[in-house]
């Protein structure tokens, strides 16, 4: 399969984006031309699932190219972006005596690319790091910078904006991943369409079986798209101080499920599936339409993620709660992306609490439709 490359246009601060099947077998290929050269001491930061799959075989490869690399590996799961962790490797890294000429790698899904990107960001005052997803859901978390670890309080809250040297995605990776993980990945793959791309949204319909299979050339343009719209919106606003707050469509509604499940019980595509239901269900109701909550709803379903959230244990009052603990609330008051329509969004600001109390209290009779699944 060819290599496919994207460039996340920064400035001083550009990387490129290479997708294809067996990269990191030509890790120290890809080392060579970000000019990363054998003096720089390395640490690859893995997760207890991942790890076991590829880190040796990566370690192996450094070591025979001639680099020092050491590798750190955290437990599975969203627990593991946490103060406690990111202090363990902390200590890790002074302990080997990495210095401010290091280099990080991210090898895993997207709480090893937070954990990692973060660890990267503070170390010495910020050390080079690259991306190595080893998840569909990563292909969303690993581009645009943006790392952090939780708080019991809240998801992300404790991190900065602190850009990789490189994303390289290796897609073999994707071959071990469980069912469930493949369909959570898709939810931030589908998301894209509905902010940017209407086509892509119908291109992702038509396409269901094949993307779900992992089948080739089909995974690849999803992926592909779904990295490129997210370099064009970065590119146009790094910081997320205006249209770069679109990538959180259905995320505000989501956090608080993930939070409230204590990051346990849904997975994060699957929060987020429900959220953007939900944050269709708000457009139409904001917009004064009928004909969003439907679509967005079906090809979620369609891709066997949930979409309502009546069977969660949690009280409309403590979901609208919780959901004041996102990072887009400003001043108390609530900012939710939503749909003007099918592949376009907007942030819109100061929405009522009673709307959004109103849409999680209706989901019995609007959201509970059973949607065919192909």
């Amino acid at each position: 399969m060819e290599m496919k490359e994207l460039t996340v246009h920064l400035g001083e601060r550009a990387y490129p984006i290479w997708i294809g099947h067996g990269l990191l077998k030509k890790i120290a290929t890809f080392l060579e031309q970000l000019h990363i050269h054998q003096n720089q001491k390395i640490l690859l930061i893995t997760d207890s699932n991942i790890g076991p799959l590829y880190a040796d075989k990566l370690m192996n490869q450094l070591r025979e190219s001639g680099y020092v690399a050491f590798s750190y590996i955290v437990p599975a799961g969203e627990g593991s972006k946490s103060l406690e962790q990111y202090d363990q490797i902390m200590t890790f890294a002074i302990e080997k005596k990495l210095d401010r000429h290091s280099l990080i790698l991210a090898l895993g899904g997207g709480v090893v690319g937070d954990l990692a990107g973060f660890v990267a960001s503070t170390f010495m005052r910020g050390i080079p790091f690259i991306q190595l997803p080893t998840t569909i859901l990563a292909h969303d978390s690993s581009v645009g910078g943006k790392v952090a670890i939780n708080h019991s309080l809240g998801k992300n809250l404790i991190g900065s904006f602190y850009q990789p040297l490189a994303v390289i995605y290796d897609t073999e990776t994707l071959s071990t991943l469980p069912y469930r993980e493949i369909t959570s990945g898709f939810a931030e793959v589908i998301k894209h369409g509905f902010i940017w791309d209407a086509e892509f949204v119908q291109w992702l319909d038509q396409h269901r079986d094949e993307c779900l299979a992992l089948q080739e050339p089909f995974l690849s343009k999803a992926l592909h798209r779904a990295c490129e719209i997210k370099t064009i919106v970065v590119a146009q606003d790094e910081k997320e101080h205006g249209i770069r707050a679109l990538l959180n469509y259905g995320h505000t509604f989501g956090h608080a499920f993930e939070a409230l499940g204590g990051y346990s019980s849904l997975t994060h595509g699957e929060a987020i599936s429900i959220g953007m239901v939900l944050a269709a269900k708000l457009s139409e109701e904001i917009y004064d339409r009928q004909d969003l909550m439907v679509p967005v709803r079906n090809l979620l379903a369609k891709y066997d993620l949930p979409v309502s959230h009546q069977n969660l244990s949690w009280s409309p009052e403590e979901v609208l709660e919780k959901m004041y603990s996102d990072k887009k609330v400003v001043a108390e008051n609530l900012n939710l992306v939503l749909l003007r329509e099918m592949g376009q969004a907007e942030l819109v600001k100061n929405v009522s609490p009673d709307k959004v109390l109103n849409v999680l209290m209706k989901g019995g009779d609007s959201l509970d439709t059973e949607s065919p699944r192909n």
